[in-house]
């Protein structure tokens, strides 16, 4: 981030911060830096905040494409970052302020891209109808490109139907926004599966393809009694897709489910209503190395669901052809330079009773229908060889996107990585350098209304996060398609709005006014503020501020040189946009700016 430079020939001292990289304040942004479809958090949150929620929907629709979806089942990757978190436990509600806006829009028909019935002459075949695909398709339809998608289900959506149970994640919800894209003149084939790349690519149809057929294979678990007891043995996202899909109406009273991943937590809940009265999820590693978010975990807790862990399974237990439970040896985790081991702990082997085990520990990708002489080259692991930034693969008209391409992840990474493969996908198909990409949309300016007004509202208060209400767990448990949570009525969305810091409201420093008065480090309530001489790096500069930013994952914001020969270095990790310092300040050094990040669309549309 800092460049050395030599001054007065002898002394080496940093150079100011770059704050004309667009990548700067946008890293400071860190809900929408996190976020792996850059989507400006705070944008929506102050529409929701307005009342706006229609132009908080098509603030997400342009970014992360499913609002609906994901404000209810995005893995949240931005609360973490959140900075509300720095000031007390829980980060602001960003996913469920999502669905406020899903829930509560207008009709958006008229805010849609005109999709023109004038085509540009290229063809693009899309295999597989789930998020990735999707986002394709909404990004390149309104550029004229003639899209066929492919899919072996009888609706799109790919995982986001088959896998995520409707208690989660309404029909209504799914079938409304993939249609947004699917009426947008993409041409269906669904109930169809593509059984050869080859046959594809020989028919000359296509100027492009695009693969996003997810990581449709559930790992199996291969132990004594599998096959004696596969009739109530089953692969978790098989049985989860037969369940939505109405092949499967009931399970038995005892189910014993195997993993600790997001997929065995909809299995588990979705067992109990299916007749599962004794649920248990069991887990070979410690209870705090689940993978399941947390949400998830305290769902399937609060529906009476034991998680059991340190438990390494080692039998399907058989008596007279039919399975009767599971056997589990006992252990414990030992650290060693950070790698963990399962030791037996001793102990007796344990015996669960069971009618259904279901199998929850992973996914893979399915990639038998891909010839391997096609120029499409795979790794070590099968998985085909695919650029990490333009998600092309060794052959330039095939591109991959979505766990497919990089592996199982989560709905907002396949929209990011759908986003950017249609980028390639029109570079290629217009004869373009698809190393090229096109940059992000930024601005910066004032929110400055009056010497001490400003056009947002941030106040460092303590304000506990609100909890999202739940449907009555005895009414739910008996139906699967009733949705668990209820979301956020609007003057609690409201309330939760109001927690979040704007931090894309910039601290704006001018050296050239600053009188070095220290009212701003005064002000500061988290000291993130210093004025002190240059040093010739980082770290010894981070560890003279006021308070030492310990964080590297964050910059720090260096001026150049003061009247004084000292410079002003702020902490952006710790600094909380609250707008104290540029309200103090007796000469205007500091402004608080609005700064607006779009990330690139193929063809670099924008719908707001």
């Amino acid at each position: 981030m800092f460049v050395i430079s030599f001054v007065n020939a002898n002394i080496i001292i940093m150079k100011p911060t770059d704050t004309k990289n667009p990548e700067y304040y946008h890293k400071v942004v860190d809900c929408q830096y996190a976020c792996p479809s850059h989507t400006p958090v705070p944008q929506y949150i102050r529409l929701i905040a307005q009342g706006k929620y229609t132009e908080a929907y098509m603030v997400n629709w342009e970014s992360n494409v499913f609002p609906g979806v994901l404000g209810r089942t995005c893995d949240r990757p931005c609360e973490p970052a959140c900075r509300r978190g720095r000031v007390e436990e829980k980060p602001v509600a960003i996913c469920r302020l999502k669905r406020v806006a899903a829930d509560y829009k207008d009709e958006i028909d008229e805010l849609l891209p005109e999709i023109s019935k004038i085509k540009n002459g290229k063809r693009i075949a899309l295999i597989g109808a789930g998020p990735s695909s999707l986002t394709v398709a909404r990004d390149l339809a309104p550029l004229g490109y003639e899209l066929h998608i492919f899919d072996d289900q009888s609706k799109g959506g790919g995982m986001m139907r088959s896998q995520i149970p409707s208690f989660r994640l309404p029909d209504e919800v799914l079938d409304y926004e993939v249609d947004l894209i699917l009426n947008m003149g993409v041409i269906q084939h669904f109930n169809t599966y593509v059984h050869s790349m080859k046959a594809v690519l020989d028919s000359k149809e296509y100027d492009a393809v695009f693969v996003g057929t997810g990581a449709p294979k559930g790992r199996d678990l291969i132990l004594p009694g599998r096959e004696e007891g596969k009739a109530n043995i089953h692969i978790g996202i098989e049985w989860l897709a037969s369940v939505a899909f109405d092949h499967i109406h009931k399970i038995g009273r005892k189910v014993i489910v195997l993993g600790g991943g997001n997929t065995a937590m909809d299995c588990c809940r979705t067992s109990r209503r299916l007749g599962g009265y004794d649920v248990k999820v069991i887990v070979r590693s410690p209870f705090s190395e689940m993978k399941a978010s947390e949400w998830e975990i305290e769902d399937a807790m609060e529906e009476d669901i034991p998680i059991i862990e340190n438990h390494v399974p080692k039998e399907y237990v058989v008596e007279n052809g039919k399975l009767t439970g599971m056997i589990f040896q006992k252990v414990r985790a030992e650290y060693t330079d950070g790698k963990r081991k399962l030791i037996p702990t001793g102990e007796p082997d344990a015996f669960y009773p069971a009618d259904d085990v279901i199998i929850a520990i992973g996914q893979e990708n399915h990639f038998d229908w891909i010839e391997r002489d096609l120029g499409i080259q795979f790794n070590q692991w099968d998985m085909p060889v695919v650029s990490p930034e333009t998600f092309v693969s060794t052959r330039p008209d095939v591109f991959f996107a979505g766990d497919a391409a990089l592996g199982p992840k989560n709905i907002i990474t396949s929209v990011a990585q759908g986003h950017q493969a249609a980028i390639s996908i029109d570079l290629y198909c217009n004869g373009e350098d698809i190393k090229q990409r096109p940059l992000p949309g930024n601005n910066l300016v004032s929110t400055k209304m009056g010497i001490h007004e400003w056009a947002y509202d941030s106040h460092v208060t303590t304000d506990l996060r609100f909890k999202v209400p739940h449907a009555d767990k005895e009414i739910t448990l008996k139906d699967r398609t009733m949705e668990v949570e209820l979301g956020f009525d609007l003057e609690t969305a409201f309330k939760e709005a109001q927690r979040c810091f704007n931090c894309d409201v910039q601290t704006v420093f001018d050296e050239d006014k600053c009188i070095e008065c220290d009212a701003c480090m005064d002000v500061c309530p988290t000291d993130c503020i210093t004025f002190t001489t240059n040093e010739d790096d980082e770290d010894t500069l981070r560890m003279k501020l006021l308070v030492p930013a310990i964080n590297k994952d964050q910059d720090i914001l260096v001026s150049d040189a003061l009247k004084t020969g000292k410079i002003m270095v702020k902490d952006e990790d710790m600094c909380l946009h609250c707008g104290l310092c540029a309200e103090r300040c007796p000469t205007a050094a500091w402004d608080m700016q609005l700064y607006l990040y779009n990330a690139a669309n193929a063809g670099n549309l924008s719908y707001v």
